[in-house]
């Protein structure tokens, strides 16, 4: 085949792929420290208790997890995951649906209600994984600045103004990749805005249950009259990545177009996996599996931050009250892309911050994970660091 002959999709022109993913090949060395993922830790991950339940769902209901399911999610699950999703949220939802990871939520989302050029209003910075998944949808993307509380009121207000967006997605819970969290005022600020101008807010909050420190804040999806929120929510930060189970929950009409457009995508997301999920909700398991990998989780940040005292003056970071990460900004001048490499060669790996940035820019800036390191992983890997940057501050 003669590539020159191939013409691709136009909507592909201009994505590259996710820059995570391009990081991890980088990486793939087995005395590397990576601080770039947002992998739960090893010891998170309930491999026995897993391998119990799969055995035991298989052989009560074999039969029908290993035929095809309903798009509308395994049936135990579907009621176990309402009866969850309604209590997270804080208030009974009009629909709910089982889907591939909350990735999948997402570009569900985009397939029923994203035509080419609609606006998107995302926050500044925001998740790359689904920045791309608004280009592949040809989204007409526009970043909304935000502080150490969330969006600023005024600016997004302004936005919606002027740009009459279809959708506003938002991380309000130690958000990824500043690990942010969105104040009560704003998150009331969202939901009245949505419902005076009618959009779409997407609220993806797949952190929520790994607070560390603070008090929990009601969803924004809580506070909507009108069916404006649909809620985003996920196992895989707290079960299993590798499950690939997620949930969205909101208007009916908005998730029956969703429903459709999964039949496409995959059918159905994995009954096995949905059937293991279920059980960990029926058992009540956890509670107390989310109790000690936040106990786990709070030393490995506190570690870090302790680190990143000491780095360079004029360094700057966020302290995140819970979730996966630390957004970290350096001196002016130093570039964090170009210096990934050199980091790699000393085998230490992290995310640079200009790709979370809708417009790029912001170079000295990073994303770093803790949860995926043992402490004396941190502490290497950030004095390594710390040593770097030192050396290119001239």
């Amino acid at each position: 085949m003669n590539a020159e002959e191939l013409h691709f999709s136009t909507r592909f022109d201009g994505i590259t792929g996710s820059a995570i993913r391009e990081i991890f090949k980088m990486i793939d060395q087995p005395d590397m420290i990576s601080f770039a993922g947002g992998n739960p830790s090893p010891s998170a991950l309930p491999d026995a208790v897993a391998a119990e339940i799969a055995q035991d769902v298989l052989q009560r209901d074999g039969k029908r997890i290993l035929q095809y399911g309903a798009t509308e999610g395994y049936p135990p699950f579907l009621e176990s995951l309402t009866a969850y999703a309604e209590k997270a949220i804080g208030k009974k939802m009009p629909s709910v649906l089982p889907v591939t990871g909350s990735t999948q939520a997402m570009d569900l989302l985009c397939k029923c209600l994203i035509n080419p050029g609609d606006t998107i209003l995302v926050e500044d910075p925001t998740f790359l994984g689904n920045l791309q998944c608004m280009h592949l949808y040809e989204a007409n993307i526009v970043p909304v600045p935000g502080d150490e509380e969330g969006l600023v009121p005024e600016l997004l207000e302004e936005a919606v103004k002027e740009h009459h967006p279809k959708m506003l997605y938002v991380i309000p819970n130690f958000q990824n990749p500043t690990g942010r969290t969105m104040s009560l005022s704003r998150r009331q600020t969202v939901a009245r805005l949505a419902a005076e101008y009618h959009f779409v807010v997407a609220e993806d909050d797949p952190y929520r249950d790994l607070r560390y420190h603070g008090t929990s804040l009601p969803s924004i999806a809580s506070m909507d009259q009108d069916g404006w929120v649909v809620f985003l929510g996920s196992f895989s930060k707290i079960i299993s990545p590798g499950l690939r189970v997620g949930y969205i929950a909101g208007d009916s009409t908005i998730l029956r177009k969703c429903t459709l457009g999964k039949q496409s995508s995959d059918l159905h997301t994995a009954n096995l996996t949905q059937a293991i999920v279920d059980q960990f909700l029926r058992r009540d398991l956890l509670p107390a599996h989310i109790e000690r990998i936040c106990k786990d989780y709070k030393e490995q940040l506190d570690s870090m931050l302790s680190e990143l005292e000491t780095f360079p003056e004029g360094t700057s970071f966020t302290r995140p009250e819970g979730g996966l990460f630390i957004w970290v900004t350096l001196p002016e001048g130093i570039d964090a892309k170009p210096l990934l490499e050199e980091a790699v060669k000393r085998h230490v790996a992290y995310v640079p911050g200009t790709h979370f940035y809708a417009l790029g820019g912001h170079e000295n800036t990073l994303r770093l994970n803790f949860s995926n390191s043992t402490l004396p992983q941190i502490h290497e890997g950030m004095g390594t660091l710390r040593q770097l940057f030192r050396e290119h501050l001239g």
